[in-house]
């Protein structure tokens, strides 16, 4: 038996309304905003990632699904989908529109990490990028959009928790700082950590190893390095959130994964899943962004300011299901159609058409089903009515009509079971 890529999932009917409920929450929320939909290619060239997200990430250096096309040129399945939007608009020109821009898109996502929960080789996501704005205001309203989505969802216990991570003015500063702690701990770094120390010792705060967490956990923050553009930015950010009634946690921890942030960043935390020995339930980050003022310049644009964020939807569903709400069920039909015959069925398929072509979910049996195996589906797929069709209905151009709740039934003409239906479908 063929099965699936490890770190890959099936979204089977049963579990597709509650997927359709999170992209239809997002659709609205973000057009609520003024968002406007963009999709893009499933792989770009090799080196829109490794300028945009940075050669220095683990995403580019460990993580990607990279392969040689018939011409021998380098592509990559998308390990994430803000750079693929920045070449989308350098490429189509919409660097020249009126700004501030305002894209949304739903995409899924490879990278080759060791599955976990809530971490999968192909991950999906919603998206947002706002560009031509550098203000307080344009993270205030790219976040509120963020929780505004999430209140939509009724996702419960979500933490927003907010930090700036400085500029290229005071940067440099702070990763002197951060070398010369770590320099201290070097020895009892991972492998990984070791590597970043010279690279990027500002992924270090991000490392997932215990060893490495503790270490720095007493590592110099970032929020004590920042110069005064930056502090008044983070300071006039939080005034907003504070105006606008949007509880936050300023956390200085917070470094994000890709090399492209600048200022401020964010994540949205909330449970995702329950220890299966402890019964605690895990939190993770379903949402998270920041500011990327110089991305579009490196990846060959015009100097043009973005800030956007992505929502893991994988994650954002398996919330909503620990967050005791009822949860979308897969559509039942109005009606059920049971034949009794040829002539019943071909009545049946037409009858079931034309209510179809008025919005109303029919079904009827197209497989041969006996009548009482028949009743049986109409009552297992949770079918409103059956109308029951046979020869002598047909003769009579009539049909049986039965609530299946509690079982009434009347005989009614065609034109009556259509306007009936219609009525009540």
């Amino acid at each position: 038996m063929i099965i699936k890529p490890r770190g890959t999932s099936d979204i089977l009917p049963a579990d597709s309304p509650l997927w359709q409920k999170v992209e239809s929450a997002a659709r609205e929320t973000a057009e609520l905003f003024g968002y406007g939909e963009i999709r893009f290619p499933t792989f770009e060239s090799t080196e829109l990632f490794q300028r945009g997200v940075g050669s220095t990430t683990d995403v580019v250096q460990k993580e990607m699904y990279t392969f040689a096309d018939k011409d021998g040129r380098s592509m990559t399945l998308r390990p994430e989908g803000t750079a693929c939007v920045v070449r989308s608009i350098i490429e189509n020109g919409l660097c020249g529109d009126a700004m501030p821009l305002k894209l949304y898109y739903f995409t899924s996502c490879f990278r080759y990490e060791k599955p976990a929960a809530g971490r999968y080789r192909e991950f999906y996501q919603f998206g947002t990028e706002l560009f031509g704005a550098d203000t307080p205001s344009s993270d205030a309203s790219v976040i509120a959009l963020a929780y505004t989505f999430l209140q939509k969802l009724g996702i419960k216990d979500v933490k927003l928790k907010i930090n700036s991570i400085g500029c290229k003015n005071c940067r440099p500063a702070y990763r002197q700082a951060l070398i010369e702690y770590f320099s201290g701990y070097e020895a009892q770094l991972c492998d990984t950590c070791r590597q970043r120390l010279q690279t990027n010792p500002m992924r270090i705060l991000d490392c997932k190893s215990p060893e490495c967490q503790k270490i720095a956990a007493g590592a110099p923050k970032v929020t004590d390095h920042l110069c005064d553009e930056c502090r008044a930015h983070l300071s006039e950010l939080t005034s907003l959130l504070d105006g606008m009634g949007i509880a936050y946690e300023l956390d200085p921890g917070i470094v994000r994964g890709l090399d492209y942030y600048t200022k401020t960043v964010f994540e949205f935390i909330a449970p995702v899943d329950v220890d299966k020995k402890t019964g605690e339930k895990k939190e993770l980050a379903i949402c998270a962004g920041g500011r990327y003022d110089g991305l579009v310049e490196e990846i060959g644009g015009p100097s043009l300011p973005g800030i956007g964020f992505a929502a893991g939807m994988d994650r954002l569903v398996a919330a909503i299901r620990l967050s005791e709400q009822e949860l979308p069920a897969k559509a039942k039909p109005a009606v059920y159609f049971a034949a009794l015959g040829a002539r019943a069925a071909a009545e049946s398929n037409k009858l079931a058409y034309r209510l179809r072509q008025e919005g109303i979910y029919a079904e009827c049996d197209i497989v041969g089903r006996s009548l009482k195996a028949q009743m049986k589906y109409a009552d297992k797929i949770g079918a409103k009515y059956t109308v029951i069709i046979g020869d002598n209905e047909l003769d009579r151009q009539s049909a049986v009509l039965k609530n299946m709740e509690d079982g009434a039934q009347l005989e009614v003409s065609f034109e009556e079971l259509y306007k009936i239906l219609s009525e009540r479908g």
